[in-house]
This record gives C-alpha cells, structure tokens and sequence, in this order.
C-alpha cells in the first residue's frame, strides 16, 4: 500500500513547474539587472577617478607596486 503513494506525491503538474521556472527565472532575472546597474556605476567611478588628479600624480611618480609587506620585502 505504501509503494503505491510515493509516486503519486512525487507528481508535479505542467503549472506547478511552470510557476516555479516563472519565480526562479524572476529571481535570476533581478540580480543580472542589479548586476549591471553596479557594473554600470563602476565603470562611471573608474572613469572619474581617472581623470582626477590623484591618479595622474601616481602614475607620474612611477612607484613600484611590488613593495610591501605581502611580498615579503620589509
């Protein structure tokens, strides 16, 4: 008798399945747009930060990155 219900509650009609690819698509869908509202406001910092005069006053000095403390040069 038991052998009997467990594919029974297993069953998942065309509508359910479809309302449940409908939510997780909706789900994914939100974060690729958030996703690229931040690429967007990134991409719109970097270019202003490019221009400032900080970044050209570093590029200038030509400091070398390499030195630190994570490279093992005290």
């Amino acid at each position: 008798m038991n052998i009997n219900l467990l594919p029974k509650a297993i069953i998942v009609t065309t509508t359910q399945l479809t309302m449940i690819l409908i939510a997780v698509a909706t789900i994914f869908l939100v974060f690729i747009l958030i996703a690229i509202v931040k690429m967007y406001k990134l991409k719109a910092e970097n270019k202003k930060l490019m221009q400032t005069n900080a970044y050209k006053d570093y590029e200038e000095a030509g400091e070398d990155m390499t030195r630190g403390h994570l490279y093992g040069d005290h």
